[in-house]
Order: C-alpha cells, then sequence, then structure tokens
C-alpha cells in the first residue's frame, strides 16, 4: 500500500511560484508512474502534469504548459511540481497521485488511472 503526502502549498501573489512536494512510502517509488490533479471549489478534479518512472517522459495539461514543471527524485522517494507565473485561475487543491505502471500512456491524463492518492494541498493565489 502506498502513501502520499503533498506538501508546499499556500498563499502567493499572482506572478508568484510555488514548489509543492509528495512524499511516497509503503511501495518501490521507481515502480511507479506520478501524477498532479487539482480540484477548485464546485468543479470537478483535473490533470495537472505526470512523470514517469525515471522521470524521462512528462506530460502536462495545456492550461499549464510552459509554467509548471513536474519532476522527481527516486533516491528520495518524492515527485515535485514547481509552479511558476501563477494565476488565479490556478487556485484549487493539489494532489499527487500514483499509478501502478511505470510508463505514462495516452490516458495518463485520468484520475482513475491512478491507484493511489495524498490528501491534498492546498494553492490560493491572489490577484
Amino acid at each position: 500500500q502506498v502513501q502520499l503526502v503533498e506538501s508546499g502549498g499556500g498563499l502567493v501573489q499572482a506572478g508568484g511560484s510555488l514548489r509543492l512536494s509528495c512524499a511516497a512510502s509503503g511501495g518501490t517509488f521507481s515502480n511507479n508512474a506520478m501524477g498532479w490533479f487539482r480540484q477548485a471549489p464546485g468543479k470537478e478534479r483535473e490533470f495537472v502534469a505526470a512523470i514517469n518512472w525515471n522521470g524521462a517522459s512528462t506530460y502536462y495539461a495545456d492550461s499549464v504548459k510552459g509554467r509548471f514543471i513536474i519532476s522527481r527524485e527516486n533516491a528520495k522517494n518524492t515527485v515535485y511540481l514547481q509552479m511558476n507565473s501563477l494565476k488565479p485561475e490556478d487556485t484549487a487543491v493539489y494532489y499527487c497521485a500514483a499509478d501502478r505502471r511505470r510508463y505514462l500512456s495516452a490516458t495518463s491524463d485520468r484520475s482513475n488511472e491512478y491507484d493511489y492518492w495524498g490528501q491534498g494541498t492546498q494553492v490560493t493565489v491572489s490577484s
């Protein structure tokens, strides 16, 4: 059973940056592709970014492409989301998720592809 704990959320002004971290335990981290999703109040959970098991392949939602960077350190069992040029519409609870598979696929942007989820961390971007 994989446990995921996110951290690094907070309040930031528009144009600012935050780095989210997600620490994994209870499994072999390098066996899992990882993803970040977010959910704003009154909206469905949406895909943000994903990374394969060794970091060689990444995938981004169009809304964050060029502003966010997903990365991972397998030695630390941690995946990161560097968020730059933040906008008020980025305000949401951000969740990390682990896939049983190592590799990304065309469906890596679907929440039902992921088997384990963290509790989420709030990101608020003020205008």
